[in-house]
């Protein structure tokens, strides 16, 4: 394995406090600094006093590939490499997972200096179900995709994270109310831990008439999960007829059905003898 060490920096999302001892030496030490924009670099070391001593190197999307062979023969030849971001954590809807692949397919270390992350700080404050998630990234903007997307997390059982432009978010709330019911829970999380943060919890319906106004600033979206429905009796009954059938009595075959789909065990028992009775 070579010596160099391909390092991924979470950047504070809006106030500098929030930088780790560890980024402050990275950005001190590293020999390259790959970042997504400069200005916005030299902003936070300044708020930070510290110095860039390595060579810098810009590594937005659109020359990201093309950066990639030299920072990997800077890697191999034993440099480490610091990638930094706007805010948050590289890689994560943000420059840096291409680079990643390439520095493991060339057998080099990477490793992590974890920190500030919108999507984990938008779950956290939502006051929706935290103990599973999925994150997706920014929405789609064309609205066929939009629309299609929306279908997809009509029965996502998970508490969904994703990233919207303020200029689009009036338009996706009132496509999910569609999509999605306007009693569907969500938050719309902006500006996280700068000056003028909001959290705004409701409904879909609700959130929808909220983004009428001026919504301004960076927006993470986090949706509830959907509400599972549970079956009536009657649709389980044949099921429990067949329990019975089997050899299973007829009142522990309605407790079995009824605990697999959440049921009342005496709803599905009486079903099942109107229905064989029929």
């Amino acid at each position: 394995m070579s010596d160099g060490v391909l390092l991924l920096a979470a950047t504070p999302l809006g106030n500098p406090d929030d930088a780790s001892a560890r980024l402050r030496d990275a950005l001190a030490t590293a020999d390259v600094v790959a970042v997504e924009d400069t200005r916005r670099l030299g902003r936070l070391t300044a708020a930070l006093g510290v110095t860039v001593t390595g060579r810098k190197v810009s590594f937005y999307e659109d020359v990201e590939r093309a950066r990639i062979p030299r920072l990997v023969e800077d890697l191999r030849g034993g440099a480490t490499v610091l990638v930094v971001t706007d805010a948050g954590m590289p890689a994560v809807s943000d420059p840096g997972y291409r680079l990643v692949a390439a520095a493991v397919e060339a057998d080099v270390a990477v490793r992590c200096l974890p920190g500030p992350s919108a999507v984990l700080a938008a779950l956290a404050v939502s006051g929706l179900p935290t103990d599973r998630f999925c994150f997706e990234g920014f929405a789609p903007r064309a609205e066929g995709k939009r629309r299609s997307w929306l279908g997809e997390l009509a029965d996502e059982p998970r508490t969904t994270v994703f990233f919207e432009s303020p200029r689009r978010l009036e338009d996706l709330l009132r496509l999910a109310v569609e999509v999605l019911g306007p009693d569907r829970r969500a938050a719309v999380c902006r500006e996280l831990t700068k000056t003028h943060e909001e959290v705004v919890r409701g409904t879909l319906g609700e959130l929808a008439a909220w983004a009428g106004g001026d919504v301004l600033g960076e927006i993470t979206v986090v949706l509830a999960p959907a509400v599972r429905k549970a079956p009536e009796p009657d649709d389980l009954a044949a099921e429990v007829l067949a329990l019975a059938d089997g050899g299973v009595r007829l009142k522990a075959a309605a407790k079995e059905v009824g605990t697999a789909h959440g049921v009342s065990t005496n709803a599905l028992y009486e079903s099942a003898l109107k229905l064989r009775g029929r």
